[in-house]
């Protein structure tokens, strides 16, 4: 996948999670909750830019890095969503699944980075 189109992907996903919350009850745990969700979720994108601007191989990883952490935070806040019911399962289901793409796709870039990495490191 390109940096466009998964620069493009995350900022889709950030959409997604601002309807979501948008559309969340007015509850005290809906907003607690939601709060973390949509920091979480839209700084995705925003790493994954900062990603495309490194300014060294480790630099890449690292940045890389904080964005599986923010899509790991995000896939913890919706799983507390669907299983304190705040949203049906049937719901949340596509943006789980999305989320979880996008961590495979991170993770698999960062398997990849460390790899080159290690190759242009020779002892």
């Amino acid at each position: 996948m390109s940096n466009e189109n998964l620069k493009l992907r995350t900022k889709q996903f950030a959409l997604r999670v601002i309807r979501m919350f948008e559309n969340m009850p007015e509850t005290k745990t809906s907003k607690i909750i939601g709060n973390q969700l949509l920091r979480s979720g839209t700084s995705i994108g925003a790493n994954y830019r900062a990603v495309c601007f490194a300014k060294s191989k480790r630099d890449f990883v690292n940045k890389l890095k904080m964005v599986e952490e923010e899509v790991d935070e995000t896939l913890y806040w919706l799983e507390l969503i669907e299983e304190t019911g705040i949203f049906q399962k049937e719901k949340i289901v596509s943006i789980k699944a999305e989320a979880s793409e996008l961590m495979s796709i991170v993770v698999a870039s960062i398997r990849t980075a460390r790899k080159n990495l290690k190759t242009t490191i020779k002892p």
